[in-house]
């Protein structure tokens, strides 16, 4: 296979353009993972599946739920990988018929879910104690997208990555986008995913970015969102 070449500010441009284009019409909601919507861009399913399959953790924490299409991808991936792999997801509410059709699905016998905030003192044990029985932990934020939530989400679960680990935090997107799109949101440019993943660095030196993911990928929700644990 040949090497693809570096991205060219053409190439960048375009697609710049074309992802603003795509949000105003909802593209990510296109999607479904086995049944279930995922409400993700295909590239970043694409590369949650090379870092699941590069990484093998024994387990995934994802905070967001929503339909669970991502609950459902996670654990189809640590099927894939076998053994006593579990994929923990944490929303402040699950709704009833979202949590059916989680619960009825195959990929169920992997999962285990919470329902609070993420950020809550007494959520945060629940999740850290569930997930601590495994050496290798994996954690993937989405869900509320403000700059202290995340920054508390980054606080409270990056303890259970261990060296050579990632922790990734999608919609990080948000920085580089008009306010306009988010006035019925209370997040927006430095009130972001992005703006926190900026103050935990300059605090927890223990992770970095991987910017390979941004090159590559060039489509994606969380630029400079894939948090490589280095120590």
């Amino acid at each position: 296979m040949n090497e693809s070449k570096p991205n060219t500010p053409r190439l960048q441009e375009l697609t710049a353009d074309w992802f603003l284009e795509s949000v105003r019409v909802k593209y990510s909601y296109r999607f479904s993972w086995m049944g279930r919507p995922i409400i993700q861009y295909p590239q970043d399913i694409v590369a949650m599946q090379e870092l699941i399959w590069q990484l093998q953790p024994d387990c995934i924490v994802e905070c967001g739920i929503a339909h669970g299409g991502s609950l459902i991808f996670y654990a189809s991936m640590l099927e894939l990988l076998g053994g006593d792999r579990r994929v923990i997801g944490v929303d402040v509410d699950i709704r009833a018929h979202n949590r059916e059709g989680i619960l009825a699905h195959p990929m169920a016998k992997r999962i285990t879910m919470f329902e609070g905030s993420s950020i809550d003192p007494a959520t945060v044990a629940r999740v850290s104690e569930a997930a601590g029985r495994f050496e290798r932990v994996m954690v993937v934020l989405d869900s509320n997208h403000t700059h202290d939530h995340v920054l508390g989400e980054l606080r409270a679960y990056s303890p259970l990555v261990k060296k050579g680990g990632y922790l990734v935090v999608f919609d990080t997107v948000v920085e580089n986008m008009p306010d306009e799109f988010f006035q019925d949101r209370p997040w927006r440019r430095g009130n972001s995913p992005m703006s926190a993943v900026t103050a935990f660095l300059a605090e927890n030196h223990r992770f970095e970015v991987d910017k390979a993911f941004d090159e590559r990928l060039l489509i994606t929700v969380a630029p400079h969102g894939f948090l490589r644990c280095k120590e």
